[in-house]
């Protein structure tokens, strides 16, 4: 009998996760039939003592909020693009059980856009600052040749996305949150910000807009990407990114090469038209 292996999405909150239901049918399509996919309720606190009770059976993990970064010093090891940005969303755990953390998050991002025809933009514009807004530079870090403008609601915050920007080396400006309307015209605007946040900014969205990626997935669309999708612009949705990062993932963790997108996207589609 093949031994069961593995793997879980960690965060707090998780259960609206869509990880589970990507995975899985990755595994199905695979043919992994020995392989689990699980969600655990796991905060800061409560992640040393998850971790160290990891048997032989555990191939991987995803991290969603709060993980990210309280994962870093429980790791054997980081990779590079996970260590540029201090955030790792995935962890593999080999036989021996040593612990290397990644972000799928960032070549998630750059191969979304790709998906949509965006290859490069000689500028950008990032709505927001937060973790995802760190991961969001560094995915312009290979896609954007010039200035990305940073839309930010506090000094604190602005200061923060220079100093990504400088590790990164990405040449970054920021401006605040109540000239948000301006990021429109960019060739390319990247939507951090929680639900809510950037529905006020629909109605600036110009007569001929260029292209939007929205992290949001749920609800969707967002009050933003209908209008700019309304008005001819291409839209990238957080769905886009979740599948990417989670093909990434799978590759990872399995070791089967390539994950199944096409299948892995639709299951994510009907969870979401389900809800």
């Amino acid at each position: 009998m093949t031994p069961t292996r593995r793997a879980a999405v960690l965060g707090s909150p998780i259960a609206h996760s869509l990880s589970p239901v990507l995975h899985r049918a990755a595994y199905a399509e695979l043919g992994l039939t020995h392989w689990c996919y699980d969600r655990f309720e796991v905060d800061e606190a409560a992640l040393p003592g998850f971790l160290d009770g990891l048997g032989p059976e555990w191939a991987g993990l995803s991290l969603t909020m709060p993980l990210k970064r309280a994962v870093i010093p429980l790791l054997d090891e980081v990779s590079e693009t996970a260590a540029a940005v201090e955030a790792v969303n995935t962890v593999v755990v080999s036989e021996d059980g040593r612990r290397t953390g990644d972000n799928t998050d960032i070549p998630g991002m750059v191969a979304a856009l790709r998906e949509h025809g965006i290859e490069q933009v000689d500028s950008a514009a990032v709505l927001g600052a937060g973790a995802t807004a760190s991961s969001a530079l560094a995915a312009l870090a290979r896609v954007c040749t010039g200035e990305v403008v940073a839309y930010v609601r506090s000094d604190a915050r602005a200061a923060e996305m220079r100093g990504w920007g400088e590790r990164l080396g990405v040449e970054v400006r920021t401006a605040p949150w109540s000239q948000a309307e301006q990021a429109l015209t960019a060739p390319l605007v990247i939507a951090t910000t929680p639900a809510g946040t950037t529905d006020a900014l629909a109605g600036a969205v110009p007569e001929r807009p260029t292209a939007l990626f929205d992290v949001l997935y749920d609800p969707w669309p967002t009050t933003l990407a209908a209008r700019w999708s309304l008005a001819g612009g291409a839209v990238v949705s957080g769905l886009d990114l979740l599948v990417h990062q989670a093909v990434l993932q799978v590759e990872r963790m399995t070791g089967r090469v390539p994950a199944p997108l096409d299948v892995m996207r639709r299951a994510g589609e009907k969870a979401l038209a389900d809800r």
